[in-house]
């Protein structure tokens, strides 16, 4: 079993990425038997990195690029190993725990190696594409039986492009479904390039408004869009399947009149090439990962949509003329007020 952070079989310990070279990347997670990603039983793989920096984010380990630590409490045992293991004196043990200076934590992973309970853990492990390819493939059956695949996600997978291609060119060679999750903050030139070896592209619109989308991901949607617009040719030469996925955050995106204008630029400028528009709802479990990076949450407090508003914004979402076939809403919901 590999020590997370380190190189898998294979790799290359000088880190080269020559061309012609099997590419490497950084990540986070497999995730498997995942329904959420695209259609059937589904393995995901959360690259590192990611353009934006989202308010609501979930999933924040997935946002630097560089590997990270971060020490869980359940299992410790206060041996102080990790402690005396690193080298930069970025770990302290205090009666609540261990405490991470995360300026003088360099990611090297030698505490998680040494920890004896996996209390320390190194979030960012390095993969060759061919070895993460042969491991995805280990749930083929799975994938056969229900329709399903591998989805790349992150972070962003097109941060890190030549490996993305790797994983994917790897996978259809191998007859598995491929999806790319993508925040489409990246240059229509990787796109172009990926889309060859993509069956299925997940495209977040988040918001529609350029500076409400800055205000609430720290960057504009102006390249989002255009990318958008660019892409319906390209769908029909490569057979690439497209779906939107708009997450529905309180007090952000959860307004008739961004569902709306949403509606309107997938029908306007998309050709009819939308087969899924989904609209997800704000996911309130990421308040422990914040607090184990040492970071706070915007939306800790933030309670979950209610099924009435999820409801209505589905309505309006139809009436867009997107199509009622083709708009769904996901996730969990709480109880409208009043409601047992």
């Amino acid at each position: 079993m590999m020590t997370p952070g380190t190189d898998r079989p294979g790799t290359d310990p000088k880190g080269t990425d020559r061309p012609g070279t099997d590419r490497r990347g950084i990540i986070l997670e497999i995730q498997r038997m995942s329904t959420e990603d695209g259609p059937g039983l589904r393995t995901t793989v959360f690259l590192k990195g990611c353009p934006l920096n989202c308010r609501w984010c979930h999933n924040p380990e997935s946002i630097s690029p560089k590997p990270q630590l971060v020490w869980n409490g359940v299992g410790c045992i206060g041996c102080g190993i990790c402690v005396d293991t690193c080298s930069q004196g970025a770990l302290t043990a205090t009666p609540e725990g261990i405490v991470i200076d995360r300026g003088r934590c360099k990611g090297c992973g030698e505490c998680a190696r040494e920890c004896p309970t996996l209390s320390i853990v190194l979030l960012g492990e390095k993969w060759r594409a061919s070895d993460l390819v042969n491991e995805l493939a280990k749930d083929q059956a799975y994938f056969l039986q229900s329709k399903g695949g591998v989805t790349l996600s992150g972070g962003e997978a097109t941060l890190q492009p030549r490996f993305t291609h790797g994983v994917l060119t790897g996978l259809k060679a191998r007859g598995i479904h491929t999806a790319l999750d993508t925040c489409g903050m990246c240059s229509f030139d990787c796109l172009e390039t990926l889309l060859p070896v993509t069956d299925l592209l997940l495209f977040d619109i988040k918001e529609i408004d350029a500076r409400r989308h800055e205000k609430f991901t720290g960057v504009s949607n102006e390249r989002i869009l255009d990318n958008l617009k660019q892409l319906p040719g390209l769908l029909g030469a490569f057979k690439t399947d497209l779906w939107i996925r708009t997450p529905i955050i309180p007090g952000a995106t959860d307004r008739e009149e961004t569902i709306r204008a949403i509606g309107e630029f997938i029908v306007n400028n998309l050709e009819g090439r939308v087969s899924r528009w989904e609209l997800c709802a704000f996911n309130n479990l990421g308040k422990e990962k914040y607090t184990r990076l040492g970071e706070q949450w915007a939306y800790g407090a933030t309670l979950l949509v209610e099924r009435k508003k999820m409801e209505a914004l589905y309505l309006e979402a139809v009436k867009t003329g997107v199509g009622e076939g083709i708009v769904f809403w996901s996730g969990s919901v709480r109880p409208d007020q009043g409601t047992l």
